[in-house]
């Protein structure tokens, strides 16, 4: 019961918040145009994917660190930061398996079909790939059925991803 409240409440969100956007209610427009406009999600202050930390890291530690910039690489038309020469090398040799699913949107999000932004903090790592999600109770609604969630999400993609590059 309470589940399904909780996605109620979620849904009620996802249609509500971007009503309040154009009556003068809750407004986030990034610094330089990234954030849920972009096809990869930076931080809205600074511009850099995964707040700064470096998505090698998220694989190869127990918790993410964040990287350095002497150590940054323009992908994807965004700044990603790494602790080391080393990750950064690692990172653009195969920048699709350590960049996070769906571009760092939420991943719960979009295997409910709609964009949401993520906490880089708030992640998983799933067979081989990294998805990033707004909440600890999405990450957890996302490890009830990993398989269907990624599957779902990756077929919600493409079309959501059409909408970012068509704005």
């Amino acid at each position: 019961m309470m589940k399904q409240i909780y996605k109620q409440i979620l849904t009620i969100l996802a249609f509500v918040l971007p009503l309040l956007s154009g009556a003068g209610g809750l407004v986030v427009v990034p610094a330089n145009g990234q954030g849920l406009n972009s096809t990869v999600i930076t931080n809205p202050l600074t511009g850099i994917a995964l707040n700064g930390f470096d998505p090698v890291t998220y694989f190869s530690e127990d918790a993410p660190i964040v990287g350095k910039s002497q150590y940054e690489v323009v992908w994807s038309g965004v700044p990603w930061h790494f602790a080391s020469a080393a990750n950064r090398d690692v990172f653009q040799r195969a920048p699709t398996i350590y960049a996070p699913q769906f571009g760092g949107h939420g991943s719960m999000g979009m295997a409910r079909g709609f964009l949401s932004d993520a906490d880089p903090s708030i992640y998983l790592v799933f067979k081989a790939r990294l998805y990033l999600f707004y909440s600890a109770a999405n990450r957890e609604a996302f490890r009830l059925a990993p398989d269907a969630a990624a599957s779902t999400g990756a077929t919600y993609w493409p079309e959501l991803l059409l909408l970012l590059t068509t704005k």
